[in-house]
């Protein structure tokens, strides 16, 4: 009998304040969970704008403690509801001073499984995130879940091979890369890291961006959310480039013992001949 996940991914515009994005959010939610979905991850910091595209105190007011704040509360109750686990991105306060991009992952009983915290942190124009997050300090967790072992890697994070390979090596089936992520500067590479992580580490990935142009600046959030299997094959169309939208995908977890039988990448691993990169 085939092991298959029905997986969900929501990308939504911003809605112009804190509440009704995230009223939003649990509509889209809902959606999934109503046409079966066991799994589903929300975009990067779902309930508010994209921030980082400007400096500014005035947004460390969407912070929140993890797991003691509201919206994990709120998660909580809608993945009890709901009967889907779920990944949650949010503008986590641990101590003043102390603030991080990070996700929550909650099983589809309600309980909190623990947290990501997005390990990469960029600083260029639009995307000044250093002046809002510490970078993380939790390494790369994996969540034993009620739809098997999953990981969590947090847009700029694509970037950056070593945290897709621990995942992997870990034993993550499926690795949510929620994101935030435009038009004009990666767009191109958007449907070229993801697939190429999958395969290079024979896992599922769901990458999840953003939608719509926000008032804070000009980044044109492209959406074009999707999930893509061991082999790099898209599972199904990719979401919208411009309207929100909730995609749900049936996973097949058997694939990846196959895939990773048929290339035997993990076997062929050689860390005695490493040591330089992490020298470097």
């Amino acid at each position: 009998m085939a092991n298959i996940v029905r997986a969900a991914l929501v990308q939504a515009a911003w809605t112009g304040d804190q509440q009704s994005m995230t009223d939003r959010s649990v509509e889209l939610a809902k959606e999934a969970a109503a046409d079966g979905a066991q799994v589903l991850c929300f975009q990067e910091l779902f309930y508010g704008p994209y921030f980082c595209q400007v400096q500014d105190n005035e947004f460390f007011g969407y912070t929140e403690q993890i797991p003691d704040g509201p919206t994990t509360k709120l998660m909580q109750d809608l993945a009890k509801e709901t009967g889907m686990v779920l990944i949650v991105p949010m503008f986590e306060i641990e101590q003043e001073g102390f603030y991080y991009n990070t996700a929550a992952v909650i099983d589809a009983d309600g309980t909190y499984l623990g947290k990501y915290r997005k390990t990469h942190i960029p600083h260029v124009k639009g995307f000044w995130e250093k002046f809002y997050f510490r970078p993380g300090n939790m390494g790369y967790p994996i969540f034993d879940t009620a739809v098997g072992r999953i990981g969590v890697y947090i847009c700029y994070d694509r970037h950056f091979p070593e945290g897709w390979r621990a995942l992997g090596l870990a034993g993550a089936k499926i690795v949510f890369n929620p994101s935030a992520t435009s038009r004009g500067l990666s767009m191109y590479l958007w449907n070229l890291e993801q697939p190429a992580a999958a395969v290079a580490n024979e896992f599922f990935i769901g990458a999840i961006n953003r939608v719509g142009t926000e008032p804070l600046g000009d980044n044109d959030f492209y959406g074009s959310t999707y999930f893509v299997d061991p082999r790099g094959q898209k599972v199904g169309d990719a979401a919208s480039d411009t309207e929100d939208e909730v995609i749900v995908r049936d996973l097949d977890l058997d694939l990846v013992e196959e895939v990773r039988q048929q290339w035997a990448f993990y076997r062929d691993r050689r860390p005695d001949a490493y040591g330089p990169l992490i020298e470097a």
